[in-house]
C-alpha cells in the first residue's frame, strides 16, 4: 500500500436486523414469532428482511415466502417498507455526524465514516468504535457490526463478512481469509469461483490479476484492489462537510443554557475568525447540537448580506430560539456542539460615510433578518426586477433574505427616463371604454361607470409581444400617459385589431400618483 492510503482510516458499519429494529422501535414491543418482511417480486411474495430469530431457523433474504413458511410454520409476515427503513438509516447518519463530518450512506443497511484524524478526540478507534456502537444501541440497533480499515471497500468486506467485531486492522492479513463471496460479485461469478477450488480472497490474489480480468472483468480486478487496500476509494460524503466550522465536545453532559450560550458565542467567534482570514463573510449558519441520549436538533439562520461579526449572528440565533415553538432542550445534556457557515460569499470591506442612506441600508438589511427569522423566509418578501419589457413581468415577488441583483431598479422605469411608469400597476389590467379621435389619441375614459374627460395624452408607446416566452393576453399594445381633466393621471394601452369584431380593445393599467 501507498503511504497516503496508509494514513487514511475509514469506519464501516453494517446493521443486518435493521428493518426489525426499526419495526420495533416503532410498534414499542417486540413480535412474539419470528419476523420477516415481504415485498413483491415480479408478482412473488419474497422475504426483503429477516430478524434474527428467523435467521437462526434458517431464513433469508430473498426466499419466496412460501419457502419460508414451509421451513418454518409459524412466523410472522409483515410488508417490508423501504422507505422508512431509508428514513431510519438517514437518522442514525445524522447521529454518526457527531463522530466525523464525513458520513455517507453504505447501502443496504449500512454507514460508512471517514475518521481519518478524528480517533484522537476520543482516545482512539476503540473508544471512538464503542461510543458509536452504544448511540446506535441508544437509537434502537440491536446488533452493529463494525470495522476500521485503511480504505472504505476493506472495511465494508470486514464488518458484513468477518466474524471479528468490531475488528481494526492496518494491512490486509485478515480481508485475505475471508470467503469469496466478501468481493461481492454476481452469484454466479462466486460459484464458478468455488467450483475452480477458490474459496478465499486470498486464494484469488496470489494469482495474477490477468486471468481473472479475461474470465469476469476489470471492474473485478478493482474490487479485489480496493478490497485488499491497494487502491482508496474515497467515499462521498452525505452532507458536504462545510469550510468554516468549529466545534466543542464535553467531557459531561452540559445542560445550562448560560453554559451553552457562551460555548455557542465561543463558536461563532471561531467560525467569524475564519471567514475574516478568507476574506469572505457568512450568508447561512447552521448551529447542531448532540444531545446525550442521540437526539440531534439543528439551528439555521439567514442573512441578507454576508456577515462576520459574531454578535449578530447570536442576537439571530436569540430570535430563531425564541421564534420555535419547541424551544431548545437539552435534556440530560449536549456532548457535543458544532457551529458551522454552510454558505459563504465574498466580503467587501467598505469605509464609514457621512451618507444616511448607507446607514438606512444596514437598518433595513438588520430588519429583514429579524423579521426572516422571527416569521419565516417565506413570509418578508420584496419586489425584484426581471428581465422583460411586458411591465407585469418585469418584477417578481421573493424572499427579502435573498442576494440583492446586481441590475438595481431605475428611477421610476425599467428603461428610459423616469417617470414614464406609474410605481403602481394593476395584476390585470382593466377593461375600459374610451372615445379616441382621428388620430386614435384618447379623449375620455370611462372606469368603473365614471367618465374622465381628458385633457392632455402622450403616446402612443408601442410594446410588442415576446416571441421568446409564452404569449400573453393582449399581443401587441400602444400605451397612452394622459391626464383627465380633474387632475386624474392614468396610464392606459390599446391592442391590436382583434378578428372576432374589427375592433381595438382599450384597458386601463396603471395609475400615477
Amino acid at each position: 500500500m501507498s503511504g497516503d492510503v496508509s494514513r487514511r482510516r475509514y469506519l464501516c458499519l453494517w446493521m443486518p436486523f435493521l428493518s426489525s429494529d426499526r419495526w420495533q422501535r416503532d410498534n414499542g414491543s417486540g413480535a412474539s414469532l419470528p419476523l420477516v418482511f415481504v415485498s413483491k417480486v415480479k408478482g412473488v411474495s419474497q422475504l426483503a428482511a429477516v430478524d434474527s430469530r428467523a435467521l437462526a431457523v434458517g431464513l433469508r433474504a430473498g426466499m419466496t415466502l412460501a419457502d419460508a413458511r414451509a421451513r418454518m410454520p409459524r412466523l410472522r409476515a409483515v410488508e417490508a417498507n423501504s422507505s422508512a427503513d431509508a428514513a431510519f438509516v438517514a437518522h442514525l447518519a445524522e447521529l454518526a455526524l457527531a463522530f466525523t463530518p464525513s458520513v455517507t450512506l453504505d447501502p443496504p443497511n449500512g454507514l460508512a465514516l471517514d475518521i481519518t484524524g478524528c480517533s484522537h478526540l476520543f482516545a482512539g478507534e476503540a473508544r471512538l468504535a464503542a461510543r458509536l456502537q452504544r448511540v446506535l444501541h441508544a437509537a434502537g440497533i440491536s446488533v452493529a457490526k463494525l470495522a476500521v480499515a485503511p480504505t472504505p471497500d476493506m472495511a465494508r468486506a470486514l464488518a458484513r463478512f468477518s466474524s471479528v467485531n468490531p475488528c481494526f486492522v492496518d494491512d490486509d492479513r485478515l480481508v485475505r481469509t475471508l470467503s469469496v463471496a466478501a468481493l461481492e460479485c454476481a452469484e454466479e461469478d462466486v460459484t464458478a469461483l468455488r467450483r475452480a477450488g477458490l474459496r478465499t480472497v486470498a486464494e484469488i490474489a496470489d494469482r495474477p490479476s490477468l486471468l481473472f480480468t479475461a474470465r469476469f472483468s476489470s471492474a473485478f480486478t478493482a474490487k479485489l484492489a480496493r478490497v485488499l487496500g491497494e487502491e482508496d476509494r474515497r467515499i462521498a460524503p452525505r452532507r458536504k462537510p462545510a469550510p468554516y466550522r468549529a466545534e466543542q465536545r464535553c467531557a459531561e453532559p452540559v445542560a445550562s443554557h448560560e453554559v451553552i450560550a457562551n460555548m455557542l458565542a465561543e463558536l461563532a467567534a471561531s467560525v467569524c475568525d475564519q471567514l475574516a482570514a478568507r476574506s469572505v463573510g457568512g450568508r447561512i449558519f447552521t448551529g447542531t447540537f448532540f444531545r446525550a441520549d442521540g437526539a440531534v436538533r439543528r439551528i439555521r439562520v439567514e442573512t441578507s448580506r454576508p456577515t462576520r461579526e459574531p454578535e449578530v449572528i447570536l442576537r439571530l440565533y436569540r430570535h430563531r430560539l425564541d421564534g420555535l415553538a419547541d424551544p431548545l432542550d437539552p435534556g440530560f445534556g449536549f456532548d457535543l456542539i458544532c457551529f458551522e457557515a454552510t454558505r459563504a460569499e465574498p466580503w467587501t470591506e467598505s469605509q464609514g460615510t457621512f451618507n444616511a442612506q448607507d446607514d438606512q441600508k444596514d437598518k433595513v438589511a438588520q430588519l429583514v433578518d429579524r423579521l426572516s427569522i422571527m416569521f419565516g423566509r417565506e413570509r418578508v418578501m420584496r419586489l425584484q426586477p426581471v428581465d422583460s419589457h411586458l411591465p407585469e413581468r418585469a418584477q417578481a415577488m421573493v424572499p427579502a433574505a435573498l442576494p440583492t441583483p446586481s441590475h438595481e431598479w431605475d428611477q421610476g422605469t425599467i428603461r428610459g427616463k423616469a417617470g414614464l411608469r406609474p410605481p403602481l400597476i394593476y395584476a390585470r389590467p382593466h377593461p375600459i371604454d374610451v372615445e379616441a379621435d382621428k388620430n386614435n389619441m384618447p379623449e375620455s375614459v370611462c372606469w368603473r361607470r365614471v367618465t374622465h374627460r381628458i385633457a392632455n395624452a402622450i403616446g402612443p408607446e408601442r410594446i410588442a409581444e415576446e416571441w421568446w416566452n409564452r404569449p400573453s393576453d393582449y399581443g401587441s399594445r400602444d400605451y397612452y400617459r394622459v391626464e383627465s381633466s380633474q387632475g386624474r393621471r392614468f396610464w392606459i394601452f390599446r391592442t391590436a385589431v382583434t378578428a372576432a369584431d374589427g375592433q381595438h380593445r382599450w384597458f386601463l393599467h396603471g395609475v400615477f400618483p
